[in-house]
């Protein structure tokens, strides 16, 4: 498929590579045992493609869509040998991504007609939130964007702290009060001085309490109702960050922040440490709402621009 035959900036894809080894040698190691002795894709090979997908954190209702396809293939090729079943695999997977029309981004890149250009970044504690934060402001600074940073999860000092370190470590402007002050206040305190920093992008921390979600509800709610007093149409992107090592427990994240506000992006972390980065494929596909960044390292340069082709082009190397 033509989609396979993009050329990657070979440092990003090596990282990415080697960073989805984990998900890749499980995955293999047990497909390899469920075809050995096989010579044809029948109902045992389906059966057991499908239990390895499911264990490898894809989700069920994804799992049955890529079966679905494969047995499709297999009635229309009557004889398919298990040797050609990683390359329909990764065919079929990276159609099922292709049908939400994203995940072609390289670059750290925001809309130029909008400025300031407004990310909310949602997320329960522990994700990687505050992390991923960081890491978006150097790759954007180092794009050229002018970015000032919002400490509007007030509910933690030491969200508050380590915000003010990624800040002074990628040497951008951040907006604070103390613990305990009012989010919706700090978030109207950064726009503002974005507004008056002539800024290209603002992110704005929030805190990711869980246990009630209609006080998570109203808190968001009223972050983004005080903002739009500054940008009118701000947040102009709320980016929810899962933590792809916990696999099935991300889709519940994903179901329970989609509930408590409008997600319009996602970013995947912590996929290094993990086999369970098959959660991309399946989150990507069953909330159709885009993955825009994974991280695949601890370094600086690690958090990247999710690139569907180079994703199964790293799954299936």
């Amino acid at each position: 498929m033509s989609f396979f035959k993009r050329i990657f900036s070979s440092e990003k894809k090596e990282t990415l590579d080697k960073g989805l080894e984990k998900t890749k040698t499980t995955f293999f190691s047990k497909l390899s045992k469920a075809i050995v002795g096989k010579s044809k894709v029948d109902d045992d090979v389906l059966d057991n493609l499908e239990e390895i997908l499911v264990s490898s954190d894809v989700g069920v209702d994804t799992t049955l869509k890529i079966i679905t396809r494969i047995e499709k293939r297999v009635s229309e090729d009557k004889y398919l040998g298990t040797s050609e079943l990683n390359q329909i695999l990764q065919e079929e997977i990276a159609s099922l991504l292709s049908e939400t029309n994203t995940g072609e981004a390289t670059e750290f890149v925001i809309p130029v007609t909008t400025k300031p250009y407004v990310l909310m970044v949602v997320g329960v504690n522990g994700v990687g939130k505050t992390t991923t934060i960081g890491k978006l402001a150097y790759q954007f600074k180092k794009q050229g964007y002018k970015v000032v940073l919002g400490a509007a999860d007030t509910f933690r000092a030491a969200a508050i702290d380590q915000l003010q370190i990624w800040a002074d470590r990628v040497d951008v402007p951040i907006v604070r009060q103390n613990m305990g002050s009012d989010p919706a206040s700090v978030a109207f305190d950064t726009l503002q001085s974005a507004v008056a920093q002539d800024a290209d992008i603002v992110i704005i921390d929030t805190a990711g309490r869980l246990h009630n979600k209609i006080n998570l509800m109203n808190e968001l709610s009223k972050v983004k109702r005080v903002m739009q007093k500054v940008v009118a149409d701000a947040p102009h992107d709320v980016l929810l960050v899962l933590d792809g090592s916990t696999g099935q427990n991300a889709f519940e994240q994903a179901k329970q922040f989609t509930a408590a506000t409008e997600v319009t992006s996602l970013a995947v972390t912590k996929l290094d440490g993990t086999a369970k980065g098959g959660v991309v494929i399946g989150i990507s596909d069953q909330f159709q709402i885009p993955v825009k960044y994974i991280g695949v390292g601890e370094g600086i340069e690690d958090l990247q621009v999710f690139n569907k082709f180079e994703f199964v082009d790293s799954f299936f190397k």
